[in-house]
């Protein structure tokens, strides 16, 4: 199995991975953090699928419906050709989102009398037991879940088994949790489609987009709004678990939650693309999860109900990605301290108080809980902690965390400007000395860069946001210096590593995705557009044909490693493209 096989359907609700071969492998249901019902990603051979492709097994060509999550899978046979239609229904009804627990899969020939197979073999989650089954006179109940997982097809149950049938009409399926399809087939499934296809092309409308890198950036912003769980405003890092780094690294992390940093990353992104409604409902998700902590004592990461109990398992029993192994249920990143957090969480809803456009979104409360994120942030500057990368060795005091705190006190001095005149003073000079201690701390003359920790050696790319966060006026030439030395030190082959030092479990051995695209909006942001397009167009280039994005590359082989998609890529290629187009007035 190849990531560059795979793609992405959901509707905010749940999402699925679908293989060229027609093959469901990935399905969490009924939320992105249950257990799966389809995890032949992790299991080919027991870890169920729901699979509907041709006969003789091989692959299609797979594309998405122009500017939508609908996935289109066509198949060409010796016996014929046939098409796949995958999606998760999502439109507005009643004036709500609608976003049932549905996968629609529709199948259709184009030509010739295709045969093909369909079979539908769930799993009951990490136990990999096979449900048990009872069947209507058109449909299959599979029992034992918490709630009724049903497939209603308008194909013979007879087929359902995995023999060969000739496709001679349209026909369907949606595999539903908890509520049963009760209405006929046909009608539901074109209506759900047709509804499906207008919502994707409205809110895609609704896009501000960059007069250069479109096509990417569209294909970014649909796949990261399928990283959003609209129930509680959770924004999910990615919707897999346990697709290793590196071939044999045996570093396989569960990334199906809200990491804090993520989801203000995500913000941003949503902001360049004009869409605001995520801030609100992350701004209620994280309301929620400071109430749970009267200290704030923030964790990196929460389950996307706002839970924390996120104790790290692994399952012995699932031999993981093409065998490579180990699976991982849970995070213990959930326990360490990344004092970054506060400043990024400042960040996220600075431009609440900034931006009359978000005036409802104002009160006592949400303003009071930015103040003390900036109050935590200046408490926690010089203490160690495990960083941006959640090193798993010794923690020391991390410059990016400095970074990031040093922002918090910036941008919280700038709002205290407008709306709080009284504390700007007091924010403007802890702002000033967190800034002045970073500059002697974590400079490395020899180096002739910012480096990752006080009085150290070890470069860092997460140091390329001191451009993108304004430590320093662009003119200053130590940014520019710590950009060279980043490239030098961590570049290969158009790629950047995130660090070469052992973060104890070892050296990484593939570059990190985002970090390309940061160098991109430093350069651009340096003044130096000419550089960051090359670098953007060269990452550009090494995008699958679907347009999505991993969280790793191999620099030498092109192929992609981590788990799929990986919301920070696309946020990190949303920044990029936005940072390195000219502005429309200088085109039309």
């Amino acid at each position: 199995m190849r990531l560059e096989d795979l793609a992405l359907i959901g509707n905010c609700q749940f999402s699925a991975l679908v293989e060229r071969s027609g093959a469901v492998v990935w399905c969490c249901l009924p939320c992105f953090d249950a257990e799966p019902v389809c995890g032949a990603l992790l299991d080919e051979s027991t870890g169920g699928r729901f699979c509907v492709g041709p006969a003789d097994g091989s692959l299609g060509l797979a594309s998405y419906v122009e500017n939508t999550n609908v996935l289109e899978t066509r198949f060409v046979t010796s016996d014929g050709a046939f098409r796949v239609i995958d999606f998760a229904p999502r439109f507005v009804l009643h004036e709500r989102s609608f976003h049932p627990t549905k996968l629609v899969r529709i199948v259709e020939p184009l030509e010739g009398t295709p045969r093909i197979r369909v079979t539908c073999d769930p799993v009951l989650g990490w136990s990999k037991r096979a449900p048990r089954k009872q069947q209507g006179s058109n449909h299959v109940s599979y029992l034992d879940y918490d709630a009724e997982l049903r497939l209603t097809t308008d194909i013979p149950l007879s087929y359902l088994g995995g023999q060969a049938f000739a496709l001679t009409e349209r026909r369907h399926l949606v595999l539903a949790w908890g509520d049963p399809v009760e209405e006929p087939l046909p009608s539901l499934c074109a209506r759900f489609l047709e509804q499906t296809l207008r919502y994707w092309n409205g809110w895609v409308k609704h896009c501000d987009v960059p007069a250069f890198y479109q096509d990417a950036v569209i294909r970014s912003a649909l796949t990261l709004k399928l990283h959003c769980f609209e129930d509680t405003g959770a924004i999910v890092a990615a919707t897999t678990t346990s697709i290793p780094e590196s071939a044999g690294s045996g570093r396989t992390w569960d990334y199906r939650y809200c990491w804090l940093r993520d989801a203000y990353y995500a913000l941003g992104a949503f902001r360049l693309l004009g869409h605001f409604e995520e801030r609100e409902a992350f701004l209620g998700y994280l309301l929620n999860v400071a109430a749970s902590s009267p200290n704030l004592d923030l964790a990196p990461l929460y389950r996307i109900d706002g839970g924390s109990n996120l104790e790290e398992q692994v399952l012995p029993s699932w031999p993981g990605y093409n065998g490579d192994g180990p699976v991982r249920i849970g995070n213990a990143a959930a326990l360490h301290r990344q004092n970054d957090v506060y400043g990024e969480m400042v960040l996220a809803f600075a431009p609440v108080f900034m931006d009359d456009r978000f005036r409802q979104e104002r009160s006592r409360a949400t303003f009071e809980l930015l103040r003390r994120l900036a109050h935590k942030a200046v408490s926690v500057v010089g203490q160690p902690d495990a960083g941006i990368w959640e090193l798993r060795k010794q923690w020391q005091p991390q410059t990016f965390t400095s970074l990031m705190c040093w922002a918090a006190a910036d941008r919280m001095a700038t709002v205290a400007a407008v709306r709080a005149p009284e504390i700007e003073a007091e924010f403007r000079q802890h702002e000033q000395r967190i800034r002045q201690k970073l500059l002697v701390d974590a400079w490395n003359p020899a180096a002739g860069a910012l480096v990752a920790t006080a009085g150290g050696t070890e470069l860092d790319a997460s140091l390329l946001q001191a451009v993108t966060l304004r430590l320093l006026p662009a003119d200053d030439p130590r940014l520019h210096s710590t950009l060279d030395a980043i490239v030098h030190g961590l570049g290969q082959e158009g790629w950047l590593f995130r660090y070469r030092n052992d973060d104890g479990l070892g050296t990484p051995q593939v570059a990190f995705v985002v970090c390309a695209f940061w160098l991109v909006e430093a350069l651009a942001k340096l003044g130096r557009k000419s550089e960051a397009r090359r670098v953007l167009e060269h990452a550009c280039a090494a995008l699958i044909p679907l347009g999505l994005v991993a969280e790793d590359i191999d620099p030498l082989t092109g192929l992609m490693w981590g788990n799929f998609p990986q919301a920070y890529s696309h946020v990190g290629l949303i920044h990029a493209a936005f940072a390195a187009s000219p502005p429309w007035s200088d085109l039309l």
